[in-house]
């Protein structure tokens, strides 16, 4: 076999461990409003949102892993070695984050570590200047991050709106009523918020495969801007399949954080979240814009909170997460360019 072929192979395999941990990382995204509730135990919760990670290989199209693929980096500097680079980047930043029960976004985590990675080699074979200018696709970027402020901010207002709509229109029920109602609806906005979670977060994954597939030379640049030729399904099927299984694994550290910490909820509480959640996503999904799946319900769930108070929201919770947000793509760019360095110094060619 030759070294090409095991290149390809290594770095294809490590993009689906990363879609892996990103499901297993962002379980906590689709589950933890309908466990906090009581509405589906954890074991069914994980099998509910697995099943809609997976189902939305067939609804919500590749508009987002096309702006990843070939709209943010310079294809010039798309090698093998910065698509492994990013991938070791990302994963290292999402496990640190798992660990200390942070919901940081594995969607950034990518663009920062594909970023970083790229960066370190145009500085180490074209010099600082063009590592700085050559490199980023100024409008696949400026998108991307207008919506890591956008995202949770729709989330937030569309909560805060389907919180008013809902306590005026039920404000004659018992609570017993409402309650025994969205235990059904929240079923529903769950499967729904899963589908956005996948629609999204899969497609990440499945524009890094693109890209490492047409570094190697089994995919041209026509491919690469169209439908990936014969690699479409199979690049598609094998990314839900991977997330699919990450969140059926998925990270109960976060589910605790998600679901209890930034606010209590009730019922109908998690459905305006979940409703909110999924609007937004699949919004974002069709225009291709590769927003945090993370962002959007956090922001969702502050909004919920604030409905009852502003109080009810712990806010200390919230900043510490908002910390780990705006640090997460340039920490995790620099372990990706840290990886490229040191595959440099073993390998001088990559």
């Amino acid at each position: 076999m030759n070294t090409g072929l095991v290149l390809v192979l290594v770095t294809v395999s490590i993009a689906f461990v990363f879609d892996f941990l990103n499901g297993f990382h962002d379980a906590a995204n689709s589950i933890a409003t309908v466990v906090s509730t009581r509405v589906l135990s954890p074991t069914l919760a994980v099998v509910w949102a697995a099943f809609f990670n997976f189902v939305a290989a067939f609804f919500l199209g590749t508009a987002v892993a096309h702006t990843i693929g070939k709209g943010m980096i310079n294809l010039e500097y798309v090698t093998q070695f910065v698509v492994l680079s990013a991938l070791l980047g990302a994963i290292v930043w999402d496990l640190l984050t798992w660990w200390w029960g942070l919901p940081t976004s594995s969607s950034h985590a990518l663009i920062g570590g594909y970023a970083g990675a790229a960066m370190s080699k145009a500085a180490l074979h074209a010099g600082i200047g063009r590592a700085v200018y050559g490199v980023i696709i100024p409008s696949g970027w400026t998108k991307t991050l207008v919506f890591i402020v956008v995202a949770p901010v729709m989330g937030l207002v569309l909560a805060l709106f389907f919180m008013i709509s809902v306590l005026w229109l039920f404000k004659d029920k018992s609570p017993r009523q409402v309650d025994s109602w969205f235990r059904r609806l929240q079923l529903l906005s769950a499967a729904g918020y899963s589908l956005g979670h996948g629609g999204n977060d899969a497609q990440k994954t499945m524009g890094i495969v693109a890209g490492a597939l047409y570094a190697a030379g089994y995919m041209s640049k026509a491919q690469l801007a169209g439908n990936w030729g014969h690699w479409h399904w199979p690049i598609i099927l094998l990314a839900h399949s991977a997330m699919a299984l990450g969140t059926y694994f998925g990270g109960w550290r976060i589910v605790h954080t998600m679901g209890q910490k930034i606010t209590k909820l009730k019922p109908f509480g998690g459905f305006c979240a979940e409703a909110a959640g999924s609007i937004t996503l699949f919004g974002t999904a069709l225009a291709g814009i590769p927003v945090s799946t993370t962002h959007t319900i956090t922001g969702a769930i502050v909004g919920v909170g604030a409905v009852n108070r502003l109080s009810a929201v712990r806010w200390g919770v919230a900043s510490r997460i908002v910390w780990a947000w705006i640090l997460t793509i340039p920490a995790a760019g620099l372990v990706a360019a840290l990886t490229f360095w040191l595959i440099h110094l073993v390998h001088p060619g990559a």
